[in-house]
């Protein structure tokens, strides 16, 4: 099945999606070899790879040239962090026409000024929901394919309260989108009404460290939740594991005593799918 209406159907299901945050290609091949159902690119994560911080000082060009590279290495769906859309409506609508080109499944899009904040960082500002929801109708109307997946994201609860945020999502959600996706709640309360109190599937954003609690996949399956973003797992862990690998380099100039704990000469052929290419480059160079 074609990964956009893949994505559809798991919106249409009543169950719960671990969707893994991805930074890159390679970490987007490893998700899908580890069996994961689709995958989440997240702008803090591509925005850290190029050492900025998720302050939306990427521009949509390099983002977009980023997942199409990722929407050509896997063949799960790939959702993607449009942050706020580059602007204001008119500008949305070019977004929506420039990241459907990268055969991504679906995109979110949230209600912060531009350059937008990461979700659990302080200090966010927010725009008018009814320019809000004018920037997700633009996004709905300038879709080309149905089956691409427009989200709707707040950061309301911050800025104008836990009630405000939930009529704001309603709203965008009344205006076209086809998931709500509530950043940041603050409490297991609050996160637990959400599902209940938004008229359409509920996105949660899961990870440690940031204004959200964190709980078990069962929890957000009792309470209703639909999708469930991981973002930026993968690169912590790269993270840690770099900077344990390099001290090991510093200190003995060699890593022998951290092999153990590295991937396999093998281990990264596969992740790259090397035995398929060297199949391609037999059966055509067989040809001359």
């Amino acid at each position: 099945m074609e990964p956009r209406k893949q994505l559809r159907k798991h919106i249409s299901e009543d169950k719960y999606l671990v969707v893994p945050g991805a930074f890159d290609a390679l970490t987007a091949r490893l998700i899908e070899i580890a069996g994961f159902d689709a995958l989440y690119l997240t702008g803090g994560g591509f925005s850290r790879a190029n050492g900025y911080p998720d302050m939306g000082l990427m521009t949509m060009l390099e983002v977009t040239h980023w997942v199409g590279l990722v929407c050509d290495a896997v063949n799960i769906p790939v959702i993607a962090d449009a942050d706020s859309g580059y602007g204001n409506a008119i500008n949305v609508v070019r977004t929506v026409r420039e990241f459907e080109k990268t055969g991504v499944a679906g995109i979110h899009l949230e209600d912060q000024f531009a350059p937008k904040k990461c979700g659990h960082y302080e200090g966010k500002e927010i725009v008018a929901p009814e320019e809000m929801a004018g920037k997700i109708k633009a996004a709905v109307d300038a879709r080309r394919d149905e089956d691409f997946v427009i989200i709707a994201r707040t950061d309301a609860i911050a800025v104008e309260g836990f009630d405000a945020a939930i009529d704001r999502m309603n709203l965008y959600l009344e205006s076209g989108a086809d998931v709500g996706f509530v950043e940041a709640p603050q409490n297991r309360d609050q996160l637990e009404s959400i599902p209940s109190k938004i008229n359409g599937p509920a996105l949660v954003n899961v990870f440690k460290g940031g204004k959200t609690p964190v709980l078990p996949k069962a929890e957000f399956t009792e309470m209703g939740y639909r999708i469930g973003i991981y973002p930026n797992q993968t690169h912590r862990a790269a993270i840690f594991a770099a900077k344990e690998v390099l001290q090991v380099l510093k200190e003995d100039g060699e890593t022998e005593r951290y092999e153990d704990r590295m991937a396999s000469w093998m281990d990264r052929e596969v992740a790259v799918n090397t035995e398929w290419w060297r199949e391609r480059e037999a059966e055509y160079l067989s040809l001359d």
